[in-house]
């Protein structure tokens, strides 16, 4: 049975939940934030320690590599702005990089990645999408977590 842990600030927290519950709620959070927009092809969130997928929309597998290539991003920008990004086979020309967000594109698809203070969430999107409600609906998110202190 889950136990509610109330602080001082009249939140509470829920203790005994298994991981399993809160990836099905962080999935359900990338589903209602980020694909119900029509603008997110895929999206994922990683903890930023130890590059652990902590949910991702369905049929959307990031493999070890694939991850440490996405966090490494983040720690020279310049270089990431001069060299792209490589993804899903392909190479993407970045667009943006900075110590919080990196934009990236390739023909009609483009990858997004914003850093919070423990996560990364990463987002795609596809021909026929819009990247700027991409970007804003990610950015959001992000924004979310970071209010949280994730």
């Amino acid at each position: 049975m889950a136990e509610l842990n109330f602080t001082n600030k009249s939140q509470f927290q829920v203790l005994g939940i298994p991981d399993a519950v809160k990836m099905n709620q962080l999935s359900n959070l990338l589903q209602d934030a980020l694909v119900s927009t029509d603008h997110v092809h895929q999206c994922a969130i990683v903890r930023r320690k130890d590059g652990n997928v902590r949910a991702s929309s369905l049929g959307f597998n990031l493999y070890p590599d694939q991850v440490s290539l996405l966090l490494g991003a983040f720690k020279n920008p310049p270089q990431t702005r001069e060299e792209g990004i490589y993804f899903d086979e392909k190479q993407y020309k970045c667009v943006r990089a900075d110590k919080q967000s990196i934009y990236a594109k390739c023909n009609k698809r483009g990858l997004v990645l914003v850093k919070t203070v423990t996560l990364v969430i990463i987002a795609t999107y596809t021909e026929n999408m819009f990247p700027s409600v991409c970007v804003e609906a990610v950015e959001k998110l992000a924004d979310y977590f970071k209010e949280k202190g994730k």
